[in-house]
């Protein structure tokens, strides 16, 4: 079709499927083949080859028709484009790999005088076929599928050969879609770098600020790690919203709830989140792991970044995003080339991560994303007087000074609050709080010196 649409002629032969079986597929796809030569080489199931040769195997008959029936469309129509679907009915027909291989050969070498541009459609699941042809073909591109635990195929394609152009190695994430093949190439964050000026971000809360040692540094990513519950989401939200207050674009990917729930939560702690998505000032994107590649989100990312100048980006949560692959390793490994180019763009992301358990004295993350964060917020549940609290602090700080304090996060009148330094308990982030006996009041003092004597 693209052919088409440059002016050129071109020849589909079909040896695996009937004409009106491709043209339905096409219709599927709302796809016009105005103007492409279709050539229908299936063989009549009525037709009884025993019956009419005798002195050749039916195969030699028929591969020797086959090939003079491709020839003489391309002599006659003189295309520019020819793909043949599929050259395992010419190898079936060759019974034999060098017979196979001969006439492909002497195919390529009548097409290669007329420069045109020939694609041959193959199914590599047949044993070391690929094999025949690897060293004739100009250019090799695979495509394959393979099935997840849950959710969809997970479909990937490589170029394993391109004379004389330089490729893409590697896999590279694709999805088939209405209207066509969709490919998501696989992200290289070399090749993406841009200028942009070293400053920090502010929250539009000044405690925060004041832990962070003066704000988060931009182009660089954060971790905000915490069980669930103790407002890792709503202080991301409060860098998004500082974010639009300073006129800039910021983004949300939403892995755990829905865009409806997030917008209710932020309703309640003051932010007007639907007039910055309107305004494009927001975007909100909700993302399903069980239908979701890597890639396609990587490609996601970077089409958004590049889309609207973002400047703070969300991952809620890597939880969700860990779910959509294999195995931890390459997670880490995607994550990092991620989380490379959108520091070259100048864009500081957030990352929550829950952690298991909720008052343990140990909580343990699914995935330690620690090393590659520039910054590293914990927050924690402790318990003081009956009461449960959360305590937050910045572990880890790459780009400057922080606080090295622990301050009481509180979510009240619709607002995020920071505490001041928490001096009167010392155990938060061991789990095991304890009042200090400076810290107690005169009553509880005396009735603990009552009770010693």
């Amino acid at each position: 079709m693209a052919g088409v649409q440059a002016g050129e002629r071109c020849l589909f032969v079909t040896l695996s499927e009937t004409g009106a079986e491709l043209r339905a597929m096409a219709a599927s796809h709302g796809w016009d083949l105005t103007g492409i030569e279709i050539l229908e080489l299936v063989p009549d199931q009525d037709l009884s080859p025993d019956a009419s040769y005798t002195m050749f195997h039916p195969s030699e008959v028929e591969l020797t028709e086959t090939t003079r029936a491709i020839l003489e469309a391309a002599q006659r129509l003189k295309p520019s484009r020819v793909v043949l679907d599929s050259v395992g009915e010419l190898r079936l027909l060759a019974q034999s790999m060098l017979r196979y291989r001969r006439q492909i050969l002497a195919l390529k070498h009548f097409f290669s005088k007329d420069n045109v541009t020939v694609l041959l459609v193959d199914d590599p699941r047949v044993e070391n076929a690929e094999l025949a042809i690897s060293s004739i073909a100009s250019g090799i591109i695979t495509l394959e599928r393979e099935a997840t635990e849950y959710g969809a195929f997970r479909r990937r394609l490589q170029v394993l050969k391109m004379r004389g152009r330089r490729v893409n190695e590697g896999y590279h994430d694709c999805r088939i879609i209405p209207g066509g093949l969709e490919v998501y190439p696989r992200l290289i964050a070399a090749e993406h770098k841009t200028s942009y000026a070293r400053e920090s971000i502010k929250s539009g809360l000044r405690a925060l600020d004041d832990l962070l040692g003066g704000g988060l540094a931009r182009g660089t990513s954060s971790l905000f790690l915490g069980p669930a519950g103790t407002g890792k989401s709503s202080l991301a939200s409060q860098f998004v919203r500082a974010a639009a207050a300073r006129g800039e674009h910021a983004a949300i990917f939403l892995f755990d709830e829905s865009i409806a729930t997030f917008l209710e939560r932020s309703k309640g702690l003051g932010f007007d989140v639907q007039s910055l998505v309107e305004t494009e000032k927001l975007t909100l994107r909700q993302v399903d792991p069980a239908e979701l590649a890597p890639g396609e989100f990587a490609h996601l990312v970077r089409a958004t970044v590049e889309k609207f100048d973002t400047r703070v980006l969300v991952i809620d949560s890597l939880t969700g995003y860990l779910n959509a692959m294999p195995n931890e390793r390459l997670l880490a490994l995607h994550l990092h080339e991620l989380l490379t180019y959108l520091g070259a763009q100048g864009v500081s992301t957030i990352m929550v991560l829950a952690q298991h358990g909720l008052m343990a004295a140990i909580s343990e993350a699914p995935l330690d994303a620690s090393y590659l964060a520039d910054t590293v917020m914990q927050l924690r549940f402790f318990e003081t007087h009956g009461v449960v609290r959360t305590g937050i602090s910045v572990l880890k700080k790459r780009t400057g000074a922080h606080e090295r304090t622990i301050r009481e996060l509180r979510l009240e009148d619709n607002k995020i609050v920071i505490g001041e330094p928490i001096t009167s308990v010392e155990g938060v982030l061991s789990g095991t709080p304890r009042v200090l006996p400076e810290a107690r009041s005169p009553a509880a003092r005396r009735a603990t010196a009552t009770r010693s004597k």
